[in-house]
């Protein structure tokens, strides 16, 4: 097949993880040609690309840049191939009418000349203007990932009804969508964005083995942040931005040492609230209790999760956040707010705690019980490892969606 896949930008985040991995999968397992169309990684999260090892031509019309084309992952870093890259300085993630414009015909451009059996779109900017370059163009296969609905409850109300439109009208012009939780597709229904039947579930795959050797480095990590054996980790993985919940856990967490001075707070990701989040804690006097890793890279990861001994979860909207698998995977209890995807992975008295959102007292509560007592931590850590680590192959993922890909083109 040759597939094209198209996002917004690539920084280090879930959906970007989970799009590079399909990328990848579908040129070392199933030979077929792909390219990465996306806008420049801008944020504080760091360029997914860069880490991988990748290079990214930069055009704004959608041609090739230089050599023989577009830019490619450094010589034999794939078995059977090289993912093609190309960068459109114009798709940006902020609304910008003009540039939106030029984004679009870039994609149209670029997909024109690709020629591609399927279009593979993901993230808000992204799937709209790629639904729409493609569905122009009479690509066969037309694919959107929901990773995330771009609409919730706490935007604005035009602002909710309008990125609601947008994904409504978005739907029309694609084959099927697919959502990363049963939750994603119950939401997207449930705002008549379309019909249940165009959608199908598929879990956001991921690199297991590295999760499920998580404990492999946990002595040299904890030394390197100071942690102690008799320490208890409770950590979050997130980008320290809006809607991610920070603020909640540190009011938990006011409570929680009162209970368990031993525990410690991991709090792994930047973003722009790193200062005012620190004013919080300094102001209540946590600052010995709070771990800051700063921006990491995704390699590290399951190593700082095989710190931890226990993922807490607090964001207000997430399709399902790959942390809690991954935590799970790596044998680790998890907290959770009741919110979108986490009840298919976090089930409360098996594999961790569901609180409802913003509770902070139900929250310093659960992560109190399971700090106290490590036989619950280790009994719920076994349990999501035997049900999680399967499902969440990355190669189990990309064997779903290549099927998804032949059932539409052979009723094409």
């Amino acid at each position: 097949m040759r597939v094209a896949h198209i996002i917004t930008r690539m920084i280090i985040g879930g959906a970007q993880e989970n799009t590079l991995l399909n990328c990848v999968d579908l040129i070392e397992e199933h030979h077929d040609e792909v390219m990465l169309i996306t806008g420049p990684a801008i944020g504080p999260e760091g360029d997914l690309l860069e880490r991988g090892g990748f290079l990214a031509s930069e055009s704004g019309s959608g041609e090739s840049l230089p050599g023989n084309g577009r830019s490619q992952g450094r010589a034999g870093e794939l078995k059977n191939g090289a993912l093609e890259i190309t960068l459109l300085p114009d798709l940006l993630r902020n609304i910008h009418p003009g540039r939106d414009w030029k984004a679009y015909q870039a994609i149209r451009k670029t997909l024109k000349a690709y020629q591609p059996d399927v279009v593979h779109t993901h993230s808000a900017k992204g799937g709209l203007l790629g639904r729409l370059a493609a569905w122009s163009l009479g690509v066969p296969a037309v694919i959107h990932t929901v990773h995330g609905a771009p609409f919730h409850d706490f935007q604005p109300r035009l602002a909710k009804e309008f990125f609601r439109r947008c994904e409504r009208y978005a739907s029309k012009r694609c084959h099927r969508i697919l959502c990363v939780a049963d939750a994603m597709t119950d939401l997207m229904v449930d705002a008549n964005v379309a019909s249940r039947d165009r959608f199908t579930t598929v879990y956001s795959g991921m690199n297991v083995d590295p999760f499920v050797n998580a404990n492999e480095h946990r002595a040299e990590v904890r030394s390197r942040y100071g942690i102690e054996d008799h320490h208890v980790v409770i950590g979050k993985v997130a980008r320290l931005f809006h809607l991610k919940g920070h603020d909640d856990l540190i009011k938990a967490a006011a409570e929680v040492v009162k209970v368990c001075p031993e525990v410690r707070f991991m709090l792994v990701g930047d973003g722009i609230l790193r200062e005012e989040l620190q004013r919080q804690i300094d102001q209540l006097g946590l600052e010995e209790h709070f771990i800051f890793t700063g921006l990491v890279s995704p390699e590290t990861v399951p190593e700082l999760i095989g710190a931890m001994d226990v993922l807490v979860h607090t964001s207000l909207r997430e399709g399902l956040a790959r942390a809690l698998p991954q935590a799970l995977i790596a044998g680790k209890p998890a907290v959770s707010f009741d919110i979108d995807g986490a009840r298919e992975v976090v089930i409360s008295d098996q594999t961790g705690y569901l609180i409802p959102p913003r509770d902070c007292q139900a929250l310093a509560d659960a992560l109190i019980r399971l700090g106290a007592d490590a036989e619950l931590r280790q009994r719920m850590g076994r349990e999501g490892q035997r049900r999680f680590t399967e499902r969440f192959r990355h190669q189990s993922m990309t064997n779903q969606i290549r099927q998804i890909y032949q059932e539409v083109l052979a009723g094409r």
